[in-house]
C-alpha cells in the first residue's frame, strides 16, 4: 500500500530523514515510535502530501481513502453543532446527502426520469455508510468522554482538547483504508483509551500508529517501525519482540561502529604520516577516498541510548500512618456547578493511588486541594502528620524556565540549610554530570525535563507525591525509566496517568471519579477493571459466565474436594431440591421467554413492513413521496437491529437456563 524509497527530508542544516525505505502493506497494523522530535509526524505529513521529500518517493498504491487528525479543527460556521461537525469526517458525505435531498424533492414534483440516478446515488451513499453514520459517530462521541447533552451544543464553545476529541470521533466514524493516528492519547483520559484501544481493536483497514502508549502498541499493533537518527528501521514483530530485537540489533552496530572507527583512524595515520611525501602521495590520496567514502556511510548509533539517564529517588522523610484524609468534600470555582461533590477517602502511608475518570470530573482539583493550592468550598479535607506534598502538575515542562541552566534551575529549588555538597550530590542521583549541569533547559528531552523536575521536587524532600499525567512529555524509554523509579520508590502516591500500562505496573489501588460520585478500590488496575466489569454485568442483567453457579452471585461455582464432600441426600430430598431450583429460575425464565416472543412478533411485523417500503421504493405510484419513504426503511432498519439485538441476548440467555435445569434434572 505504502512504499517508501531512498526518502530524505532536511529541514535548514538539520537531516531529518537520509535515504529512508520501507513498506507498509495493505490491512498491516503498524506502530511508529521513536524519541521526540525524530521524525515520526514527518512520516505521516509525506503520506498526506502535506510535504514534499528532497529526494526520493514515496508510492501510494491502489488510491486509500486516507483518514488523519488535523492539529487545528475549526467548524464549517459558527452554529455547526458538535454532531454536525463530526458527521463531516466522511469524504464525499455531505455533498452525496445534499444531492439525495435535491433528487427526492424532484421526485416528490414528479420527475421520475431522475429515478435512475437516484438509485445511483443511494447505492453510492449506502457503500459510503451514511445511513448508519450517525450511529457511528454517536458511538465515538460517547466512548470519548462526550455527554449525550453536548451533541447539538455548537464546536466553537468546546476548548482545544475536546475539540481533539471530536476530530478524532469524526476520523474513526469515517472508516478510512488507511488511518494515520498520530499521538491520539495526549488528550485523553485513560476510560477513552480504554474505549479507543476497544474500537481500533475492531478497525479492518491499515493502521498506523505514533505513540509512546505501550499499551496501545501492545495491543493494536504487529509491526514496528522505528525512527532514529535519521533512519527508519522496520521490525517484523510486537512491541514485545522489538524491544528484545532493538537491543541485539544495538549491540552489532556498537560493534559495527567500533570497527568502522578503527579503520578509519588507521587509515587517516597513513594519510596525516605520508601525505607529504612523493613516493607516498598517491597511496595517501587512495586512503583519503576510503576515509570519504567511510564517513559517507557513517554508521550512527540511536540518539535514545546517548540520551539515556537514571531516576533514582529518594527515601522519604517519616510521617504518620494517615497521609490524607476527606469527608464529605465539596468544590465548586464558580459557587453554583460543584466540581467535585461528596467525595470521601483516605490515603495511607505507602499507598500509591491511580485516580481514575473522564476529564473535567474534578481530577486536576483535586490534586490541587490535597496539595494545597485550593480549598474545599464544604467538607474536610485534611493532610496526616508530618506529610510533605510533592506536586507535579500537568504544565511542568512549561513552569521550568527555558533560558535558565540545569544547574540554575535546580539550585533555584533547594531548601536552606543545603550544602554544595549535597546538592551536587543529588544532581548526581537524577542523572545529571558535569557536561548536563551547564546546557540551557530549553534544550533537553522530554526524558531530560522530568528528571529535572523530579530532581527539583525532591530537594523539598517531599513524602507524598502528587502526579499529574507525568508521562505525558515522555518516549517509550522515558515512560519506563520513570516507572521503575516509582515502583521502587518507598514512598506514598497519588497520581493521574491516561497511559494504561503505566498504571497498571505503579498503582497499588484505584480511586475512581464518576458524575455519579468517587469510589475506591483496593486493588490495582486490572482489579478495578474486573470490579467495574462485574457491576456493568450485573446492572445490564447479562448472562452468568459459562462457569458460574446459576443460584449464586455469578462467581464460578465451587467444586466440592475429596476432604469437602457433600452430604448424600434421598431421592425425594433430591427432587425437592431441583424443583426449588427451578422455582428460582422460573420468573427470569418467563420474562425472557416473553422478550423472545415480543421480539420475534415484532421482527416479523417490521420485515413486512420492510417489504412494503421497498416495493414502493422500487415500483413508485404517482403519489409516492420518495423523502418520507426513504425515512420509513431507514426507521425499520434501525428497529430491525435493536430487536434483532435483544432477541439475541434474551435467547442466549434463556438457553444457558434451561440447558442449566435439565442437567439438575438428568
Amino acid at each position: 500500500m505504502l512504499d517508501f524509497q531512498n526518502i530524505s527530508v532536511h529541514y535548514g542544516l538539520q537531516d531529518v530523514l537520509t535515504n529512508v525505505s520501507f513498506r507498509v502493506n495493505k490491512g498491516e497494523r503498524v506502530g511508529v515510535v521513536g524519541p521526540n522530535g525524530s521524525g515520526k509526524s514527518t512520516l505521516f505529513k509525506i503520506i498526506l502530501g502535506e510535504l514534499s521529500t528532497d529526494h526520493g518517493e514515496l508510492v501510494i498504491e491502489e488510491s486509500p481513502t486516507i483518514g488523519s487528525t488535523r492539529q487545528h479543527p475549526e467548524p464549517d460556521t459558527p452554529d455547526e453543532t458538535l454532531l454536525e461537525y463530526a458527521m463531516r469526517g466522511v469524504p464525499g458525505f455531505c455533498e452525496l446527502e445534499a444531492k439525495m435531498k435535491a433528487l427526492e424533492a424532484r421526485l416528490d414534483a414528479g420527475e421520475t426520469s431522475v429515478l435512475k440516478e437516484y438509485g445511483e446515488v443511494q447505492t453510492a451513499f449506502e457503500h459510503l455508510g451514511g445511513y448508519d453514520l450517525e450511529t457511528r459517530v454517536k458511538v465515538a462521541l460517547g466512548g470519548l468522554g462526550f455527554a449525550v447533552e453536548e451533541f447539538a451544543k455548537p464546536f466553537a464553545s468546546f476548548s482545544g482538547g475536546w475539540r481533539m476529541r471530536a476530530e478524532l470521533s469524526r476520523v474513526l466514524a469515517s472508516e478510512p483504508d488507511l488511518l494515520l493516528l498520530d499521538e491520539p492519547s495526549n488528550y485523553l483520559d485513560l476510560p477513552a483509551v480504554d474505549w479507543l484501544q476497544r474500537y481500533l481493536k475492531l478497525y479492518r483497514g491499515t493502521l498506523m500508529l505514533i505513540s509512546h502508549d505501550r499499551y496501545l502498541l501492545k495491543t493494536l499493533t504487529s509491526i514496528i517501525v522505528e525512527v532514529d537518527a535519521g533512519t527508519c528501521t522496520r521490525y517484523e514483530g510486537d512491541l514485545d519482540w522489538y524491544l528484545r530485537e532493538r537491543e541485539v540489533r544495538y549491540q552489532h552496530l556498537v560493534a559495527a561502529k567500533e570497527n568502522q572507527d578503527h579503520h578509519r583512524e588507521q587509515l587517516q595515520r597513513f594519510v596525516d604520516r605520508f601525505r607529504a611525501q612523493a613516493t607516498k602521495a598517491a597511496q595517501a590520496q587512495s586512503r583519503q577516498k576510503l576515509i570519504d567514502k567511510i564517513d559517507e556511510e557513517r554508521i550512527v548509533l540511536p540518539k535514545r541510548y546517548s540520551r539515556r539517564g537514571r531516576l533514582r529517588l529518594a527515601e522519604p522523610p517519616p510521617s504518620g500512618i494517615e497521609m490524607f484524609r476527606c469527608e464529605n468534600m465539596f468544590f465548586s470555582y464558580d459557587g453554583v456547578k460543584n466540581v467535585l461533590h461528596d467525595v470521601t477517602f483516605n490515603v495511607t502511608r505507602g499507598d500509591k493511588v491511580a485516580v481514575i475518570g473522564y476529564n473535567g470530573l474534578g481530577k486536576t482539583t483535586l490534586m490541587r486541594i490535597i496539595a494545597g493550592t485550593r480549598q474545599p468550598t464544604a467538607g474536610k479535607a485534611v493532610l496526616g502528620h508530618n506529610v510533605v506534598c510533592g506536586y507535579l502538575s500537568q504544565e511542568f515542562a512549561e513552569t521550568i524556565p527555558p533560558d535558565l541552566t540545569v544547574y540554575r534551575n535546580a539550585k533555584n529549588a533547594i531548601p536552606p540549610g543545603m550544602n554544595e555538597k549535597n546538592f551536587r550530590n543529588q544532581l548526581g542521583a537524577f542523572g545529571f554530570d558535569e557536561n548536563d549541569v551547564e546546557k540551557p533547559s530549553g534544550v533537553l528531552s522530554g526524558g531530560e525535563k522530568i528528571r529535572l523536575a523530579f530532581l527539583r521536587l525532591f530537594l523539598q524532600c517531599p513524602n507524598f507525591l502528587l502526579l499529574d499525567e507525568p508521562t505525558t512529555h515522555l518516549d517509550l524509554d522515558g515512560r519506563a525509566l520513570l516507572q521503575d523509579a516509582l515502583q521502587k520508590y518507598k514512598g506514598t502516591i497519588l497520581l493521574v496517568s491516561h497511559d494504561i500500562e503505566f498504571v497498571r505496573a505503579v498503582a497499588t489501588s484505584v480511586v475512581e471519579i464518576t458524575r455519579e460520585g468517587v469510589r475506591s478500590f483496593p486493588g490495582g488496575y486490572d482489579y478495578y477493571c474486573e470490579k467495574k466489569a462485574q457491576r456493568e454485568r450485573e446492572a445490564t442483567g447479562a448472562s452468568l459466565p459459562r462457569n458460574a453457579d446459576p443460584r449464586g452471585s455469578g462467581t464460578p461455582a465451587a467444586s466440592p474436594t475429596e476432604d469437602q464432600s457433600p452430604q448424600k441426600l434421598t431421592s425425594k430430598e433430591l427432587r425437592q431440591q431441583r424443583a426449588a431450583e427451578r422455582a428460582k429460575i422460573a420468573p427470569r425464565v418467563k420474562e425472557l421467554k416473553k422478550r423472545v416472543e415480543t421480539a420475534e412478533r415484532k421482527l416479523e411485523e417490521l420485515q413486512k413492513a420492510l417489504d412494503t417500503a421497498s416495493e414502493e421504493l422500487f415500483n413508485p405510484k404517482p403519489t409516492t413521496n420518495f423523502a418520507e419513504v426513504n425515512r420509513q426503511v431507514r426507521t425499520i432498519q434501525f428497529e430491525i437491529d435493536r430487536y434483532t439485538a435483544d432477541w439475541e441476548s434474551a435467547a442466549t440467555e434463556l438457553e444457558k437456563l434451561q440447558g442449566d435445569s435439565k442437567e439438575e434434572t438428568t
